[in-house]
């Protein structure tokens, strides 16, 4: 396997060229061999593959940068972000024609740490693995992860804690900030080989000859975007840290740090420990999406030809316009998840919404127990009200039973990677420095929609409903 540098080859404007910061003893913790095989990594690189994705090793052909990016975080704009303690290696081309990135996290400093000692620990690393390879199990569009190498290194996060370097695989590390950080400078130069290169990259139908193709590039942005959240809140994930920095262009999930996943629903649930006001809880990640596309829409300004009004009047159509793209696709997802095959009126998924907030009903377990319902034809065997339940019974037998209930296990996943669990395999690992529990709890994960013979020991609800559940971003 031979690393490709096209982004690096963008110039000096988009990155810092910079080696990793080796590190004392490199140990190989998980080791993604599926994910391997895709990449066709080779027999040599996965006998060392600890020194190759600590950093201690250059594998052929990489040129290691740091990315140059800027962000809304939180709402408040910062024109230099980039990556502080992250080295993208290259790109290898899959078998498929698809690229990819590889890129290691906590691999050392860059001019973009703002003061962070350029690091990770051990427990965010094992959350990124666990985290993305469950998402994409679950059908989600996500990064994923190829290794966690432990350092045999001590940090310092409170208390001391292992370190670890995580390794990354990405269609793109282009962000909405990526845009961001060129527009804010007005460097229009810069501004258009990003475009033209994320086009390439992501989507090359589009033609980059046409002067309309900022236009186009973002309704396939828009479209990506929408696809993943309505992902996100079909399986219940709640991201935690929304900012414009960490959506990617080609729409994957990224940044796996104070995310965690819904319990009892509410669209208020937030758990991440720096998101104060609630501003991406889960009920709001809609609205943030659209948030972040006008932001991206507005970077685009500068390379669009036209009269400035007009320009920016076809701009706002086309954000104004997520509100109903996405609502479409969220009811179509939620009478998925109903099993509701021709249904028009979404007045059941509302009422349905409704109930399990009201009730403090668990997400996940009432869609598993409205599919026995219609596997054991037994009314009994959910908590959800009856009187609804009733009425959704009248609905899905004026159509095909069999045809619902296998429409429902397709979109209904019987485990997830609750809080409490990931938690007590965090601590686990980082006690014993082993990587059994870990494995056992990735061979569940890696099943979400069939039972296997360890399912059950992970569908269990937490004790206390993670009423005093935090989730850090793990820097």
């Amino acid at each position: 396997m031979k690393l490709e540098n096209t982004y690096y080859q963008l110039g000096e404007a988009f990155l810092q060229e910079i080696e990793p910061t080796p590190v004392l003893q490199p140990e190989l913790f998980l080791w993604n061999d599926s994910l391997a095989r895709e990449l066709t990594m080779g027999s040599e690189i996965e006998s060392n593959a600890a020194l190759f994705f600590s950093g201690n090793e250059k594998l052929n052909g990489s040129i290691p940068i740091a990315l140059a990016y800027a962000g809304h975080q939180f709402g408040g704009f910062n024109p230099q972000l980039g990556d502080g303690r992250a080295h993208l290696l290259g790109e290898v081309q899959l078998q498929g024609g698809d690229w990819v990135d590889i890129q290691l996290k906590g691999s050392g400093q860059t001019k973009f740490s703002r003061r962070g000692d350029g690091r990770c620990a051990i427990k965010p690393a094992i959350r990124e693995y666990i985290m993305s390879e469950a998402m994409f199990a679950l059908g989600v569009p996500t990064t994923r992860t190829l290794a966690v190498v432990t350092t045999g290194e001590e940090l310092y996060r409170g208390l001391s804690e292992p370190g670890a370097v995580v390794t990354r695989v990405a269609k793109s590390h282009i962000r909405v900030g990526t845009f961001q950080y060129f527009s804010a400078k007005g460097d229009i130069e810069s501004l258009t080989k990003l475009l033209d290169y994320a086009i390439e990259r992501h989507y090359p139908s589009i033609d980059l000859l046409n002067d309309d193709r900022a236009f186009t590039f973002l309704d396939a942005v828009i479209d990506s975007q929408i696809k993943t959240i309505v992902h996100w809140m079909r399986v219940g994930f709640i991201h935690g840290v929304m900012n414009t920095d960490n959506m990617t262009i080609s729409g994957e999930t990224i940044d796996y740090g104070p995310c965690a996943m819904l319990g009892n629903y509410h669209p208020e649930t937030v758990f991440s420990s720096i998101d104060e006001n609630g501003r991406y809880c889960f009920g709001n990640q809609p609205s943030i999406m659209q948030w972040n596309m006008a932001r991206l829409a507005e970077s685009l300004i500068p390379l669009i030809k036209g009269e400035k009004d007009g320009v920016i009047k076809s701009l706002e159509d086309r954000i104004l316009g997520i509100t109903e793209k996405y609502l479409a696709a969220f009811n179509q997802m939620m009478n998925d998840k109903l099993g509701l095959l021709d249904s028009k009126d979404n007045r059941l998924v509302d009422q349905f919404l409704t109930l399990l907030q009201k009730d403090k009903l668990d997400y996940t377990q009432s869609f598993i127990e409205l599919s026995h319902v219609l596997s054991q034809s037994d009314v009994t065997v959910t908590s959800v009200n009856r009187e609804w339940v009733s009425k959704w019974l009248s609905v899905i037998k004026e159509g095909d039973v069999q045809e619902s209930l296998v429409l429902m296990q397709k979109n209904n996943p019987i485990v997830i990677p609750r809080n409490h669990h990931v938690e007590s395999i965090l601590e686990q690992c980082k006690e014993s420095l082993l990587n059994t529990s870990a494995l056992n709890y990735l061979k569940v994960l890696s099943s979400p929609y069939i039972e296997i013979e360890q399912t059950m020991e992970f569908q269990d609800l937490p004790k206390d409903n993670d009423i005093s559940y935090q989730t850090f971003c793990g820097t």
